[in-house]
């Protein structure tokens, strides 16, 4: 099969669901999982005429992974992307967060993509080529308060990334990192459901005054997949926040500058 192949995970929505649908468009067979069936995801991209594979499971499960990749292979017979998009978040004060919750939440966000890239990796190396990127996160740059599980498994997403950077970027495997700032997806929505932030909250803190689109991620992912145009960037944490990690301002001296 001459049809480059990406793979994706946490594609039943949100980023995930639209980083597949446009690398479709660009001509990609897709492979996606997620731990409920992407339904919704896979029709679009059939409907517009694109090669899919849907399969639902527990990415945190080696046994899953090692399905899901034999599933992959024996459909397309290679894997070029693997974008490791799933995850969970938790906001929960740090003396309040339970152990439970704290390891669910690593186990989701910083040792599946680890399995994703062991086990899809291997075969890369093999070729001589691949992109993995991992979706961070701007908590993997800056502490957010009351987001202990979450900030960690991002600091530690990136801390895996330029590490994988660093021993497989000679053997032709580039691997990078997205760090989106908020993103208006479920996942937001969910958060904002406990009442711990609102939106005004978010937007008078971005530059841009505004918080990000799915589709802002996934042309950003889109950007990191292609080898012709970040072939010689690896080992990279790309921010896709309107600014947030680049602002120090107070917010009287940021708000002053809008329009």
């Amino acid at each position: 099969m001459n049809q480059p192949v990406a793979v994706i995970t946490g594609a039943a929505q949100g980023i995930g669901s639209r980083t597949a649908e446009l690398l479709a468009e660009r001509g990609y067979a897709i492979a996606i999982i997620d731990l409920r069936d992407p339904v919704s995801t896979i029709q679009a991209i059939k409907a517009a005429g694109g090669q899919v594979l849907g399969y639902s499971g527990d990415i945190t499960r080696e046994e899953t992974v090692a399905d899901f990749a034999r599933q992959v292979f024996a459909r397309y017979g290679r894997a070029d992307v693997l974008v490791n998009n799933a995850g969970i978040s938790l906001i929960s004060p740090a003396e309040e967060t339970s152990f439970s919750d704290y390891r669910r939440v690593l186990e989701v966000n910083l040792v599946a993509p680890f399995l994703l890239a062991r086990t899809f990796g291997k075969e890369m190396l093999q070729a001589g080529r691949g992109s993995i990127i991992n979706v961070a996160s701007v908590a993997g740059l800056l502490a957010v308060s009351d987001r202990a599980a979450y900030n960690a498994s991002k600091h530690g997403l990136i801390g895996l990334t330029r590490t994988l950077a660093a021993e497989w970027g000679g053997r032709g495997v580039r691997v990078n990192a997205v760090c989106p700032g908020w993103v208006k997806t479920e996942m937001d929505a969910a958060d904002q459901a406990g009442g711990t932030y609102t939106d005004a909250d978010i937007t008078s803190r971005i530059p841009m005054a505004r918080f990000a689109t799915p589709d802002d991620v996934a042309r950003a992912i889109a950007f990191l997949s292609d080898e012709n145009e970040s072939a010689f960037i690896n080992g990279h944490c790309l921010s896709v926040d309107g600014g947030w990690a680049s602002d120090g301002s107070w917010d009287s001296v940021r708000l002053r500058k809008r329009q």
